[in-house]
C-alpha cells in the first residue's frame, strides 16, 4: 500500500512539474525570450516526440534565434520519424524562405500541394501551416482542393479569412454571403466577421462594396437573409427607417416574426429616430393580435409622441382611448406611468399626476410593477419639491429590489435628488457604488455626475460655485427653464474662471434652445470653444453648434465650417460619424443610400 502511495505522489509531482514547465516556456515565448524558451521546448519535446505544439515552437524560437541549420536538422528526423506529416515539407520550406532562399523553398510547398492532392482528406494540417507562416495563396489554394475534392468539406471561413488578410474584401464578402445561402454560417457568426470590415459610415467604400453585393444577391434569388444583412448594415449606419423596410420585406414573406421590425423601432427610439419608431411600431399594430404586443407599440408610440412634441391635447386624448381599450389594471402599468410623466412634465399637472399613481398603485401589482410607480410618484415629488418624501419612495425600491436594475436606477435618483439639494458627499457616496457595477447607461450617468462633483469640489471647499449650479438643475428639472438661466448666468457672472464655467455656459446654452433663444445659445457655444481648454465639452460645443446653424439658424455654411472642425481636430469624438456624413451632405456630395 506504501509502495503504491509513494508512486501516486511521484507521479503527481512530475505532472506538477511538467505543466510549471510548460506554463514557463510558453511565458518566455510570449516575452520574446526565445533562448530561454527554447531550453524548456527541447526537454518538453524530447518527452513527447508525438506533440506538434512543442515541435513547432520549438522551431518558432530557432528561426526567430536564426539557427536555421538546427530548424533544418530536426524537421528531416521528424519526417524520418513521421513520414505522414506532410505539414513538414512546409516548415522546412519556409525555413529556407526565412533565409531569403525562395527557389529552394518552392519545391517543398509544392510537393505539399502535390501530396493534398493526392490524399485531400488529410490536407488540413498543410493548409494550415501555409496560413500560419502567412503564405496565403498556398493556403487559399491547398483550402480550395480540399473543397473541390470533398464535397462535404467547408473550408469558407478559412477562405474568407485569408481574402481578408489580403486585402481582397470583395472575395471575403462574397465568400461569406456564399456561407449564407448555402447554410454554411450563422447570420451572427456572418455579422460578427464582417463587422470587422464595415463602419458606422455609409459612404465607407467597404460599406458601399457590402450593400451592392447584398442587393444585387437579393435581387438574383429574394431570401430573407439577404433582407436581414440589410437590415444589420443598416442598423450599423443608423439608417433605421431603411432598415424597416427590409424587416417589413422579412415578415410580408413569413407573416410570422415580427421580431425585427420590433427590434428596429426600438433601436431607432434609442437613437432618438421617434419618427422610425413610429412606423415601426404603428405597422405592428396592424399586424398583431397579441394583447402585450400591442401594449408596447402603444406605449412606444406614446413615449415617440412626446418627444416629437405632438399637440398636447390630441396626446392626451390618445391616452384616454388606450385607456378605454385595455383598462387601467395591471396590464397597463407602463403606460399610466407614462401618463403621469406626461400630466407633470409636460403640461404642469402634477396632483393629477400623483392621483393617477396613487390609484394605480391600489391594483393588483407584482413589486416590479410597483417598483416602477414609486419611482415615478417620488421623480414628480422631486419636481414638487418634496425632496425628502421622495427619498423615502426611492430608498423602498432600493430596500424591496435589492441589486435589481430599478434599485440601481433608484439609487441613481437619491443621489441626483441629494446633488440637487446641494448634499454632495452623500451623493457621491451612491455614485460610487453604482459606478462599480451596473446597467452601462445608469453606469454612464453615475459616472459624469460624479465627475462633475469631483471636478468641483477639488479645488473649491466651499462649494458654494456648484450648489449653484445644482439649483440651476433642478430649476431645469422642474422645467422652470428661464429660472434656471437666470441662475447660471449668476453662476458665470460670479465665478468666472472656475471649471464650473464650461459646464454652466453648456447648460445654459441647451436651456437657450429649449426656449428658442437661438443666437444665445450660439454665443455659449462659441464662448465655451474660446476657452480653449482641451475640456470633454469642446466636441460637444462644436457639434452642437454646428447643428444649431444647420437646423435653426440657416447657415449651412457655418454649419459646414463646425462639422469640419470636429472631423479634423477632434478625430476620436462620439460625433464624428453623424458630423462627416452631415458635412459631405451640405458640401453636395453624392450620397448613397
Amino acid at each position: 500500500m506504501l509502495k503504491k502511495i509513494f508512486y501516486i505522489v511521484v507521479f503527481l509531482t512530475s505532472q506538477f512539474v511538467f505543466a510549471q514547465e510548460q506554463k514557463l516556456a510558453q511565458d518566455y515565448f510570449r516575452k520574446g525570450e526565445f533562448e530561454k524558451a527554447s531550453k524548456l521546448y527541447e526537454n518538453l519535446y524530447k518527452d513527447n516526440k508525438h506533440n506538434t505544439y512543442y515541435f513547432k515552437n520549438l522551431l518558432k524560437c530557432y528561426q526567430a534565434m536564426e539557427y536555421y541549420s538546427k530548424v533544418e536538422i530536426i524537421i528531416n528526423e521528424r519526417i524520418s520519424s513521421y513520414p505522414k506529416q506532410a505539414f513538414l515539407w512546409v516548415e522546412l520550406g519556409y525555413n529556407h524562405d526565412l533565409q531569403y532562399q525562395s527557389e529552394q523553398a518552392k519545391p517543398y510547398y509544392d510537393k505539399a500541394v502535390t501530396i493534398l492532392k493526392g490524399k485531400p482528406t488529410s490536407g488540413y494540417q498543410i493548409a494550415k501551416s501555409f496560413y500560419d507562416n502567412h503564405l496565403l495563396e498556398y493556403a487559399l489554394k491547398s483550402y480550395q482542393l480540399m473543397m473541390d475534392s470533398i464535397p462535404t468539406a467547408n473550408y469558407n471561413y478559412q477562405i474568407a479569412a485569408i481574402y481578408g488578410e489580403k486585402g481582397d474584401v470583395e472575395k471575403m464578402f462574397d465568400t461569406y454571403l456564399t456561407m449564407v445561402s448555402q447554410q454554411g454560417g450563422t447570420l451572427q457568426n456572418i455579422q460578427r466577421f464582417i463587422g470587422k470590415y464595415v463602419t458606422d459610415d455609409s459612404q465607407d467604400q467597404n460599406n458601399l462594396l457590402f450593400r451592392q453585393l447584398l442587393i444585387k444577391r437579393l435581387q438574383q434569388n429574394p431570401k430573407d437573409e439577404w433582407n436581414k444583412l440589410l437590415s444589420w448594415l443598416y442598423l450599423k449606419q443608423k439608417s433605421f427607417s431603411k432598415a424597416l423596410i427590409q424587416e417589413k420585406a422579412v415578415y410580408k414573406r413569413s407573416q410570422t416574426d415580427l421580431n425585427g421590425v420590433i427590434d428596429v423601432g426600438t433601436i431607432a427610439f434609442e437613437a432618438h429616430d421617434y419618427t422610425t419608431t413610429k412606423k415601426a411600431f404603428n405597422y405592428i399594430l396592424g399586424a398583431t393580435l397579441d394583447i402585450d404586443l400591442q401594449l408596447f407599440a402603444h406605449y412606444s408610440i406614446l413615449e415617440s409622441d412626446k418627444q416629437l412634441k405632438l399637440d398636447q391635447n390630441t396626446l392626451d386624448q390618445s391616452y384616454q382611448k388606450i385607456f378605454e381599450q385595455y383598462g387601467k389594471g395591471s396590464n397597463t402599468v407602463k403606460i399610466q406611468v407614462s401618463y403621469a410623466d406626461f400630466l407633470t412634465f409636460t403640461i404642469n399637472q402634477p396632483d393629477k399626476a400623483i392621483e393617477v399613481l396613487e390609484v394605480s398603485l391600489k391594483n393588483r401589482l407584482n413589486k416590479f410593477q410597483k417598483a416602477v410607480i414609486k419611482i415615478q410618484l417620488a421623480d414628480i415629488l422631486v419636481y414638487i419639491g418634496k425632496y425628502n418624501q421622495a427619498l423615502i419612495k426611492y430608498s423602498q425600491v432600493q430596500t424591496n429590489l435589492k441589486n435589481h436594475v430599478l434599485a440601481q436606477e433608484a439609487r441613481y435618483k437619491v443621489a441626483q435628488t441629494s446633488y440637487f439639494k446641494g448634499d454632495f458627499d452623500w451623493a457621491n457616496i451612491q455614485l460610487k457604488v453604482l459606478k462599480r457595477g451596473t446597467t452601462k447607461l445608469i453606469s454612464n450617468d453615475a459616472i459624469d455626475l460624479s465627475l462633475l462633483i469631483d471636478d468641483n469640489t477639488a479645488q473649491d471647499s466651499t462649494r458654494i460655485a456648484l450648489k449653484s449650479y445644482a439649483k440651476a438643475e433642478l430649476l431645469a428639472y422642474q422645467n422652470k427653464n428661464q429660472q434656471a438661466i437666470d441662475t447660471l448666468s449668476q453662476v458665470l457672472k460670479n465665478y468666472k474662471g472656475h471649471p464650473i464655467e464650461d459646464e454652466a455656459m453648456f447648460k445654459q446654452a441647451a436651456l437657450f434652445e429649449k426656449i428658442h433663444q437661438f443666437e444665445a445659445a450660439e454665443q455659449n457655444y462659441l464662448n465655451i470653444i474660446a476657452l480653449e481648454n482641451n475640456d470633454i465639452l469642446i466636441d460637444n460645443a462644436l457639434y452642437h453648434l454646428a447643428l444649431l446653424y444647420d437646423t435653426c439658424l440657416s447657415n449651412p455654411e457655418k454649419a459646414k465650417t463646425y462639422y469640419e472642425k470636429i472631423i479634423f481636430e477632434q478625430p476620436s469624438s462620439i460625433y464624428l460619424i453623424p458630423a462627416r456624413k452631415r458635412f459631405r451632405q451640405l458640401r453636395g456630395d453624392v450620397i448613397v443610400p
